[in-house]
């Protein structure tokens, strides 16, 4: 990497970056407009209230829901626990994917210890949950059906506006992590016909540390009436779903990039998927044997998770630091296990290198034609040492 030239960043998965627009509305609540929206006895906190009710009007506008159906969290980690948390007891039975987010399997793994039966459903070769699985797994006891609308590995769509009717059928209610697909594909609670949904501000161009959790007023026809019990005690804030003093700066930005993701997403996904696809074209005529993890059509626009025959992982991006890029999901790249999704989608090439790019709101066209060349040159370089390691050794 040059002294000018800044890496390109690829990893819009991971997390994006702020939005102007996003910051400019923002900023009046990280200076002069500091109130708390609890304090009912003069205008510093009417007016945080005030603000806080116009981010919540904006988000729900953004997913299809009511503004009384939203309630705002730390993002969507902290969603996710609160929609199986607070859903589920000792006998009731989860059925999840096997390529959920850390945020849900972990947390499956930790009610199964609890007494909570959690049947994992597996994917298909591009990650997509079958509705006949779904179907046969669900009995008498099943309490909740948690699986995502898109996989932040892979991009992966799931047919989830199919498989909550397949719940509903049963009466169970249905939750999705749509975290990563807010401000790139159109997402409606209705249209969906889910029951609950989680939310993140910083993977749709708003700050980090605030999401929201959408919960349904009045459950579908035929649903059971669920009800959430609270992870938070203490000050009854967000209808006493939810206490804690609200981040009202990050909700004023969560609401502003819903509103911008969701005024924008038609536009962005044309570019985003033909820049995508570009990069794709790039690396295919240069590394024939090049993989594609993921559904080939139905996923993000702006996702492109692809192996590379015969590296190692690790080489390969420390070979290109001129390219931000991620081997998988930003949480569990504090690990160093395989990557759970590609392992459920049936891969087993242990000398197959799987990079994700993710591109966003502010990638350039140019920057895909370097981002192409950088890294064909990496992997060739490789390859090239290691044929030479080979022929050496034999």
């Amino acid at each position: 990497m040059t002294e000018t030239a800044k890496p390109v960043y690829l990893d819009n998965n991971a997390t994006t970056p702020l939005d102007p627009r996003v910051l400019e509305e923002m900023m009046p609540y990280l200076t002069e407009e500091f109130g708390n929206p609890a304090s009912s006895t003069h205008a510093f906190g009417w007016n945080a209230e005030a603000a806080v009710d116009v981010a919540r009007e904006r988000a729900a506008e953004a997913v299809g829901a009511s503004p009384e159906e939203i309630i705002f969290t730390s993002g969507a980690t902290e969603s996710d626990n609160a929609a199986l948390l607070g859903m589920l007891r000792p006998g009731d039975h989860l059925i999840t994917a096997a390529t959920e987010h850390e945020a849900i399997l972990e947390t499956a793994y930790y009610l199964a210890k609890a007494g909570v039966e959690v049947t994992v459903l597996p994917v298909d070769e591009h990650g997509v949950v079958s509705p006949d699985s779904l179907r046969a797994a669900m009995h008498c006891e099943t309490t909740l059906v948690s699986i995502m609308l898109a996989n932040n590995e892979t991009g992966t769509m799931n047919p989830v506006g199919e498989l909550a009717d397949i719940a509903h059928e049963r009466g169970v209610p249905f939750h999705t992590d749509a975290a990563q697909a807010l401000a790139k594909v159109p997402v409606n609670v209705e249209e969906l016909g889910v029951d609950m949904m989680s939310l993140s501000a910083h993977k749709a161009y708003g700050p980090k540390g605030v999401g929201a959790l959408y919960v349904r007023r009045r459950t579908a026809a035929g649903v059971r009436r669920f009800r959430l019990s609270p992870l938070l005690r203490g000050g009854g804030q967000e209808r006493r779903m939810r206490s804690g003093t609200l981040n009202v700066p990050g909700i004023i930005g969560f609401g502003k990039a819903a509103e911008l993701g969701a005024s924008s997403f038609s536009e962005e996904r044309e570019r985003l998927s033909s820049l995508r696809d570009r990069l794709h074209e790039i690396l295919r005529q240069r590394i024939p044997d090049l993989r594609l993890n993921g559904h080939p059509e139905r996923r993000l626009p702006n996702t492109l998770n692809v192996s590379f025959p015969g590296v190692d992982v690790g080489d390969l991006l420390g070979a290109m630091p001129d390219v931000a890029a991620s081997a998988g999901s930003a949480c569990a790249s504090l690990d160093a296990e395989p990557s759970h999704v590609l392992e459920a989608m049936g891969a087993e090439d242990g000398d197959s290198a799987a990079i994700r790019f993710s591109l966003g709101r502010f990638t350039k066209d140019e920057e895909i034609e370097r981002v192409g060349k950088t890294v064909v040159e990496a992997y060739e370089g490789l390859a090239h040492e290691k044929a030479a390691s080979r022929k050496a050794d034999g």
